[in-house]
């Protein structure tokens, strides 16, 4: 069995990498899991070197293990692409969803449905046992709503309404297999596990 670290303590997260990225002898244990501190300064501009920032981070705490992290957020047209890389922490620490979510409403107040565009981005980087790296990307286009809406979900999935839901649900409002065929995390998986695949290394 080959244990990948996961650069988190997010069980959604972890279960989410462990159904789509289901190569066979592959097991996915969280930092808490293995009993691991690793808290690094995620000080980089981009997600791919926050998540970089992180999988390095894991890694070396975990004595060189193969590692997962993954580094998303809300990047909302009509604020510059903001709350960005600072998503997690847009209303100051310690991270508090509902106190983001309020900010990110209050910051557009008064702004038109037509422009309430964004995405939700993810940058994963797969570091191996061997120390190589594999970068993947994805992302989701929709509109961030007017209140949140839905009991699934975490973050800001309640206020966003994707582009290819036709019926105008948030994430939130989604099953959990709905929102990972179409959330960023899940295309940045898929887009991993082509890249991984047939080695599985």
């Amino acid at each position: 069995m080959k244990t990948i670290v996961i650069a988190s303590n997010n069980a959604h997260k972890a279960e989410e990498i462990a159904t789509a990225l289901d190569f066979p002898g592959w097991e996915f244990r969280t930092l808490r899991d293995l009993g691991l501190d690793s808290d690094p300064v995620e000080d980089a501009d981009s997600f791919e070197g926050n998540a970089r920032i992180k999988a390095q981070a894991a890694r070396a705490a975990s004595g060189g293990m193969a590692v997962l992290a993954d580094d998303s957020g809300l990047a909302v047209d009509a604020l510059d692409g903001a709350p960005g890389v600072y998503s997690a922490r847009y209303a100051g620490d310690p991270c508090d969803d509902a106190a983001n979510n309020a900010k990110l409403l209050a910051e557009l107040a008064g702004v038109s449905d037509e422009e309430r565009t964004g995405r939700f981005v993810c940058t994963l980087v797969f570091i191996d046992e061997n120390g190589a790296e594999t970068v993947a990307h994805g992302t989701v286009e929709g509109r961030i709503g007017h209140e949140e809406r839905g009991e699934h979900g975490f973050g800001y999935d309640p206020l966003f309404l994707p582009d290819v839901f036709d019926d105008g649900r948030t994430l939130a409002e989604a099953l959990p297999e709905e929102k990972n065929a179409v959330s960023h995390r899940g295309n940045a998986l898929r887009q991993l596990r082509a890249k991984l695949a047939p080695s599985g290394r």
